[in-house]
């Protein structure tokens, strides 16, 4: 079980493969149990780091209030203690923010962003009151039910709810509060222009409610590719990961130069193989979608 002491807190942490290194960040109550998937097929091409946001899955409960830059610096410290001087950051859902303030407060650090589902703030009524419903909820320690409905949402099978329930109910339930409460207030949008990073957008198609938070990032970041992959919904690292993750290595592997190539596996079955991304379609920011 991996720790690192780092801005006056113990992190758990992994690290998997080698080659460019990708950092993702969870939602609030979910721990980096929810990046399984992107550690498996992911690290056969970069460096994968995952971590448990303070007070969430086995890293220490936070004396400070959690915020995004808690996070950011926490996370940047991280790097540090690895000895990773660059590394692209990747945020699910309101990780994405976080995603957001470290580009915009490290750029020389965090030198590309991948959004996953993602918003640079909660403006919608619908999205408001769930974070709210589920704040509250944190409040009065119902942390057995809060992990039972996010694991489901986010399960494609039972070993996946298993692990990231278990990961829920093992946070502290202020500290999962004010991750969640300061994702009501965070927002950035005025200052996405001010990040020259290349960004990836992944979103599913059937995530209607975050289409809106879809096109404002792709409207007001200068460096931006749009991709909604076909009939997938907001849970893509968990229910569309073959697809999600071959985006993301070809991505990565166009802005920052090629993956480190290990020896082949198995082939999927045909059900779960993406389409090829057309390099024009990336390489141009036009919007794609993909099928599984």
């Amino acid at each position: 079980m991996p720790m690192a002491f780092v801005n006056g807190t113990r992190l758990h942490y992994h690290v998997d493969g080698r080659g460019i290194p990708l950092v993702f960040i969870h939602p609030p109550l979910l721990n980096q149990e929810i990046f399984n998937y992107q550690k498996a097929q992911l690290s056969d091409s970069f460096k994968i780091i995952t971590f448990d946001i303070r007070g969430h899955g086995l890293s220490e409960p936070s004396p400070a209030p959690v915020t995004y830059s808690l996070i950011v610096e926490d996370m940047r410290q991280l790097l540090e203690h690895l000895d990773i001087r660059e590394a692209v950051v990747c945020g699910y859902s309101t990780g994405g923010g976080i995603a957001l303030e470290a580009m915009l407060t490290h750029p020389q650090t965090f030198t590309g962003g991948i959004l996953i589902s993602a918003m640079s703030e909660a403006s919608d009524w619908y999205l408001k009151g769930r974070i709210r419903a589920a704040s509250g909820l944190s409040r009065i320690k119902a942390k057995r039910l809060l992990g039972g409905l996010v694991g489901w949402g986010n399960a494609d099978m039972s070993l996946t709810f298993s692990n990231l329930y278990k990961g829920a109910v093992e946070g502290d339930s202020r500290n999962i509060r004010e991750y969640y409460d300061h994702s009501l207030t965070y927002a950035c949008t005025d200052q996405l222009s001010s990040i020259q990073q290349p960004v990836l957008l992944l979103y599913g198609e059937k995530d209607v409610g975050f289409h809106r938070y879809a096109r404002l990032l792709e409207a007001r970041l200068p460096y931006r590719d749009l991709i909604f992959i076909e009939k997938a919904t907001h849970q893509l690292p968990t229910k569309a990961p073959r697809t999600m993750n071959r985006i993301v290595e070809q991505w990565v592997s166009r802005h920052f130069g090629g993956a480190v190539r290990k020896p082949a596996r198995a082939a999927a079955s045909p059900a779960e193989e993406m389409v090829t991304v057309p390099a024009g379609d990336i390489s141009a920011g036009r919007e794609t979608t993909h099928q599984l």
